[in-house]
């Protein structure tokens, strides 16, 4: 077993693990990146946004559950971040709005994350691909790096400082049913297939704690019987349920489809067999099923997609013929269609229930668009708990010396609720460089 020593030992290569081992080599620290992927980015290779809250308030409405600490650190150190990936030269875009509460950029991720190996390469760093951590080197309850193991072998890498920055556990059908509910298991991937709990693992072996259970995940609603590849992630996902109806097998509506597709598709996995009716008119095809979700992005034609790929869709040229619907799919499509009509005069009175609290409006403009949906998991919120300076705490809120983290591997900033899975990523992980440059100049 060969052995050598850094300053900063970081485990996972995707959005996190590359911001952190580029500002760290850039400032002088010895580097090595470690993935067990052939290539660098993780699921950041899929992103297209950096954006995040405005401020305080907007944070403290939208996310009430999240870590009071980590939520501010998130928005105070947000411009500072996109300065810095600016000033080393990501293609970082204008401010723009993002959804109806948040405020970002356009970020070139893939430009962004090659960026970062030649940053880390060019101070001499290591970019340890194809590399699988066996365990932590744990004495006295101090990390001090790790054993890892590739295909030339298995050697110890001593580290001042250690970052776990795998990605989360999404890719584990187990750890997804075990964290975030049971139909968990059988859901669709939309991230990348590397992120299996990695960093939960080695962090647990440190005595680390966890943030809240039921904390939820982020995700987006896609067509059912569909397999997703990398490339559908963006053209198969519901944005546009925002102003749909969404009804169960009970033929009900369950929650405020109007506030976000990320917080349906999360109610929807809670639902019976994690399945629905996700029923638009032609309004609703019109301005919003074949429009971008955000300014710049891409417009596919959400319903013509679904149908191209097999999903379950149909077209009702009016409310009666719902009744229609194939029974093999288990709706009662005269009963739902009975429940548009009573929404749509509830609307009119301003007392629906649920509420369409951002998207009031009736569906009654013919035809209505059927898409049967379930949810997609990209990234879970429930993960290991730090401190605003990325620090691991234990069981007990104290730090683990030597022990860092950062991106989805983490929890505590969101509960149940989202507002950017880049943004943290960065924040926390130009924290964590930070702390280590402390760590090593100590």
């Amino acid at each position: 077993m060969s052995e050598n020593k850094v300053d900063l030992l970081i485990i996972g290569a995707g959005m996190a693990g590359c911001t952190a081992a580029a500002k760290a080599a850039s400032g002088g620290l010895e580097v090595c990146l470690v993935d067990t992927a052939d290539d660098v980015g993780g699921s950041a290779r899929y992103a297209g946004y950096v954006w995040t809250m405005p401020d305080h308030d907007v944070m403290t409405e939208q996310n009430p559950g999240g870590d009071e600490r980590l939520r501010r650190r998130l928005i105070d150190g947000f411009d500072d971040a996109v300065d810095w990936l600016r000033s080393i030269g990501a293609d970082v875009g204008p401010e723009q709005p993002i959804l109806s509460y948040g405020r970002g950029h356009r970020f070139d991720t893939n430009h962004f994350v090659d960026l970062c190996r030649k940053v880390v390469t060019g101070a001499g760093g290591q970019v340890l691909l194809g590399t699988e951590t066996e365990k932590l080197i744990v004495d006295d309850g101090a990390v001090l790096g790790a054993v890892v193991r590739s295909a030339s072998g298995t050697r110890e890498i001593r580290a001042t400082a250690t970052l776990l920055a795998t990605g989360g556990f999404q890719a584990d059908p187990e750890q997804r049913a075990r964290h975030l509910h049971p139909s968990a298991r059988d859901i669709e991937l939309r991230s990348n297939p590397n992120s299996l709990g990695g960093g939960h693992r080695l962090a647990g072996q440190a005595g680390a704690g966890f943030g809240k259970t039921g904390a939820g995940f982020y995700g987006h609603l896609i067509p059912s019987h569909i397999t997703l590849t990398d490339a559908d992630f963006v053209e198969l996902a519901l944005y546009y349920s925002e102003h749909a109806l969404l009804f169960n097998l009970q033929n009900q509506r369950f929650t405020d489809e109007s506030l976000a597709d990320h917080l349906t598709t999360m109610e929807l996995l809670e639902q019976p067999q994690a399945r629905g009716l996700l029923i638009g008119d032609a309004r609703v095809y019109r301005d919003w099923m074949t429009t971008a979700y955000v300014e710049g992005a891409v417009a596919p034609d959400k319903f013509a997609s679904a149908s191209k790929r097999g999903g379950r869709v149909g077209i009702a040229e009016s409310l009666e013929e719902l009744a229609y619907l194939p029974e093999e799919w288990g709706y009662d499509g005269a009963a739902i269609a009975a429940e548009i009509e009573a929404y749509n005069a509830a609307v009119a009175a301003g007392d629906a229930v649920p509420p369409r609290r951002l998207d009031p409006l009736p569906l009654d403009e013919p035809p209505y668009y059927v898409i049967e949906t379930v949810p997609a998991v990209t990234f879970p919120f429930y993960g290991i708990r730090i401190d605003e300076d990325a620090r691991v705490l234990d069981e007990r809120g104290q730090p683990i010396p030597g022990l860092l983290a950062a991106g989805s591997d983490t929890g505590g900033v969101w509960y149940r609720a989202y507002g950017g899975g880049l943004a943290t990523a960065l924040v926390f992980a130009l924290a964590a460089a930070a702390t280590a440059e402390t760590l090593s100049s100590s």
